[in-house]
């Protein structure tokens, strides 16, 4: 019974995309290591841009700082 974790922030990842990585996954585990769907979790988390840091910096205020 897999269960996989996803976490991406919340910008623009679109509910057609979510859809895809859910079906991406589960056929990669089925694929790779002959896991049944039916018994697969996918799990996407949503981090806000403020609660998601690198290089030290939260994404939000780095990307003021590049201009995005």
């Amino acid at each position: 019974m897999p269960y996989v974790n996803i976490k991406v922030t919340d910008l623009g990842v679109t509910r057609a995309q979510k859809a895809e990585l859910i079906a991406g996954v589960t056929r990669l585990l089925q694929e790779v290591l002959n896991k049944d769907p039916a018994s697969t979790f996918v799990l996407i988390d949503e981090v806000n841009t403020d609660n998601w840091g690198t290089g030290g910096e939260q994404v939000s205020e780095r990307r003021k700082r590049l201009g995005h």
